[in-house]
């Protein structure tokens, strides 16, 4: 099982940036694919979230109209497209993968710095 967030780096305030989370190697009828994000000194945030099937999408109220989280066509790549990007959403971003009632996987993270 790898689950592997990409698309983190510097950006400035306004500025967009689209994140990626891959995910290999299970199987499942049921997904919810979710982002979260920690800024030091904080706690871990859920962002968005996103099911497939369905597509149902959920967002926080702090990113609400600003990020926008899809999957491609496979099922296996969610992205999480940020505008708009402001320095409070500066944090480590992680990728979470789960079905319910049988797994429950994260990545490493990829971190965004919003400054300049």
């Amino acid at each position: 099982v790898q689950v592997v967030e990409s698309g983190g780096g510097l950006v400035q305030p306004g500025g967009s940036l689209r994140l990626s989370c891959a995910a290999s190697g299970f199987t499942s009828d049921a997904l919810i694919t979710k982002w979260y994000r920690q800024a030091p000194g904080k706690e871990r945030e859920m962002v968005a979230f996103i099911t497939d099937p369905g597509d149902i999408t959920n967002y926080s109220d702090s990113v609400k109209g600003r990020f926008t989280i899809s999957r491609d066509n496979t099922g296996n790549t969610v992205y999480l497209q940020m505008n708009a990007l402001k320095p409070e959403d500066t944090a480590r971003y992680y990728c979470n993968v789960l079905a319910p009632g049988k797994f429950n996987f994260w990545g490493p993270g990829t971190q965004v710095t919003v400054s300049g």
